[in-house]
């Protein structure tokens, strides 16, 4: 895939530009809603669930942003990903190009808002009068792991999207379930041990758990709280991998 992405690099940097920016082609504001828009959907949060566990919780908008941020990118770049395939079809049913460089292009471009977006919770963190030190680093681990999850599951839903359209209903279906069971805006202390251990069964809550773990809690998760966060992201990969090997030759004949 690195050789693939090496060979056909001038493409690829094309693709992740054109994708970046056709987002926001005909706004006033531009690339300043990679900011805005995460930052609106925060305060709007804050505002509605403030009273209910804010008042009992320290950094509370910190623990939201976390958790809006994290939440936020997986939603973006499989929703772009899913897509990815019909949106290209034009080109690649031309051109003998790897079929995952659309993808992967889409991913960069969520990339890029959640580095962004990164930046804004640091600021809002310092603001808080959140303590910063070298555990920061650790973050760069569940970022690898949101990253290849993320490709994992594009390329499952992208080449599910090419044979059954009604894959975007039910994609944002699953995204309403997940975005509740990731403890985004309350705590699961609240909840027994046995049912806090379920949280752990869904891979977006684990990641947003390990960015609270270090902004907030300054603790360095278990090594197997490591092993779990790879493993998904590892199995997510595997089976696109999988799938997009399998229907490589038929998405031709379906888009």
């Amino acid at each position: 895939m690195l050789q693939k992405i090496k060979q056909y690099h001038f493409l690829f940097t094309e693709l992740v530009k054109r994708d970046f920016t056709k987002k926001y082609k005909r706004t006033v504001l531009g690339m300043a809603w990679s900011i805005l828009s995460p930052l609106m959907t925060l305060i709007i949060m804050w505002l509605v669930f403030s009273n209910f566990f804010g008042t009992s919780m320290e950094h509370y908008v910190i623990y939201l942003f976390t958790g809006q941020l994290v939440f936020a990118y997986f939603t973006d770049s499989t929703n772009l990903c899913m897509n990815a395939l019909v949106s290209n079809a034009s080109i690649f049913t031309k051109v003998n190009v790897p079929k995952y460089l659309f993808l992967l292009s889409q991913n960069v471009s969520s990339l890029i808002n959640f580095c962004l977006t990164l930046i804004l919770l640091f600021i809002f963190s310092a603001i808080d009068g959140v303590t910063f030190t070298w555990k920061f680093l650790m973050l760069l681990y569940p970022i690898i792991c949101l990253i290849t999850f993320n490709v994992g599951m594009g390329m499952i839903l992208s080449a599910f999207f090419v044979f059954f359209r009604d894959m975007q209903y039910l994609w944002g279906v699953v995204t309403q379930l997940l975005m509740w069971m990731s403890a985004i805006f309350y705590t699961i202390d609240t909840f027994s041990y046995k049912i806090q251990l379920l949280f752990l069964a869904n891979p977006i809550y684990l990641y947003i758990r390990y960015f609270r773990k270090i902004i907030l809690d300054g603790v360095i998760p278990t090594p197997q709280f490591h092993l779990l966060g790879a493993a998904y992201a590892l199995i997510a990969l595997a089976l696109g991998t999988y799938v997009y090997r399998k229907y490589n030759h038929e998405f031709l004949y379906y888009v």
